[in-house]
């Protein structure tokens, strides 16, 4: 069978499997965001914070994806979770922390003193100056760190179908499993091209988001 006759056949479950990665990465990210973000400007505020909580969330993207998957079935195992979506998505979680949260650190503490100090000069509280003068500043950073975890978070997430989470990893176990060269291949041309699509999005909207004053610079 070639390629072409694959794709015509199997389209719908290639659609499905595509779809369910989509999911389950994005599920993973967007928990991230809301964590990543928060700890980010937590630690922007608290310098104290920044070394303990970066160094654990490096820590945790050194450790071999196989293996931090292996970590989250006992644990859920205890709540009736153990295989499936539910530890894959934790475990893609943990590593898309540290470039959110390390860029949002970062991007905050950048922003140039005198801007913060204009806005505290016009009578806006230090919340206040986060939410309308620093976050929007650091969009394009914090983005950047978004970018970063999804392209990568892509390729981990294959793996994720080890234990049951589903998404293109299926594709390639089932061609590992079927000895198909070519089902393998398509597998993983079907990840890298999701990771380019996905990145070209966050670009564009990295730079729909950017402040205009700030693209000018």
């Amino acid at each position: 069978m070639s390629v072409f006759d694959y794709l015509a056949s199997s389209w719908p479950d290639l659609l499905q499997l595509t779809l369910q990665h989509i999911y389950l990465v994005g599920i993973a990210v967007g928990c991230a965001i809301v964590v990543g973000v928060p700890l980010g400007v937590l630690i922007n505020r608290h310098e104290w914070l920044a070394g303990p909580l970066l160094g654990v969330a490096t820590i945790v993207l050194t450790l071999p994806s196989i293996a931090l998957f292996g970590l989250m079935i006992p644990f859920f195992s205890r709540f009736g979770q153990g295989i499936g979506p539910v530890p894959a998505i934790t475990a893609v979680l943990l590593y898309s922390l540290l470039p959110i949260m390390r860029n949002t650190y970062l991007a905050l503490r950048n922003v140039d003193a005198g801007i913060k100090e204009a806005g505290t000069g016009i009578g806006m509280t230090s919340w206040q100056r986060l939410r309308l003068v620093d976050l929007p500043l650091a969009v394009p950073v914090i983005l950047a760190g978004v970018r970063t975890a999804v392209v990568v978070n892509i390729g981990v997430m294959t793996i994720a179908a080890v234990i049951g989470a589903g998404g293109l990893g299926t594709l390639i176990l089932r061609a590992i499993g079927q000895s198909s060269m070519m089902k393998l291949l398509l597998g993983a041309v079907l990840v890298s091209i999701l990771a380019i699509v996905a990145d070209l999005f966050l670009q564009m909207l990295q730079r729909a988001l950017t402040p205009k004053g700030v693209q000018k610079t």
